[in-house]
C-alpha cells in the first residue's frame, strides 16, 4: 500500500502541531517550512483537515493553526482513511475494462489487505506518533525559509 504524498503532508503536519503547547498556534508556513514541504501543498492539507474537525485554524494577527480534541484522540487509521481517495487498489472498469472483471478474485483480496492495512493503524492515536524519541525531533524543528 502507497499513501498519496497530499497524506504523507497531512500526517506530518498534524504530528507538528501535536506537539505544541494546548496554548501554542503555529502559521501554515511555519508548519510547511518545519516538515519540509511547500507551502501550497500544506494550505491543501490544512483545508482538508480543518474540514475534517482535526485542526482549527484562525486567521488574522494572532491567528494560526492548532491541533482539535478530536485531533489529538484521532485513530490515524481513521485519518488515513479519510485522507486518502475512495478508489480501490486496482480499477477494472474503465476505457479498457478487464476481461476478467466478471470473475476476479484480485480485486476482493487487494480490497481486503487495503482494509487490513488502514486497521492495523487503527490502534494508533495522532497523540501515540509523537511520543519519545519522535517528539524531541518534532520540538527541535523550527520553520526554514523557503528557497
Amino acid at each position: 500500500m502507497r499513501l498519496t504524498k497530499f497524506t504523507d503532508v497531512a500526517l506530518r503536519g498534524v504530528m507538528k502541531l501535536a506537539v505544541l503547547d494546548p496554548d501554542d498556534s503555529q502559521t501554515t508556513q511555519e508548519v510547511s517550512a518545519a516538515v519540509g514541504v511547500s507551502y501550497q501543498h500544506m494550505a491543501k492539507a490544512v483545508a482538508r483537515l480543518r474540514s475534517l474537525g482535526v485542526i482549527e485554524a484562525t486567521r488574522g494577527r494572532g491567528g494560526g493553526l492548532v491541533l482539535t480534541g478530536l485531533g489529538r484522540k484521532a485513530s490515524v487509521g481513521w485519518l488515513v482513511r479519510k485522507l486518502e481517495s475512495e478508489d480501490e487498489v486496482v480499477t477494472c472498469e474503465g476505457s479498457s475494462p478487464c476481461p476478467l472483471r466478471g470473475a476476479c478474485r484480485l480485486r476482493s483480496a487487494l480490497r481486503g489487505a487495503q482494509e487490513a492495512f488502514y486497521a492495523s493503524l487503527d490502534p494508533l492515536t495522532v497523540s501515540d506518533l509523537v511520543g519519545e524519541p519522535t517528539r524531541q525531533v518534532l520540538v527541535g524543528l523550527i520553520g526554514r525559509r523557503e528557497a
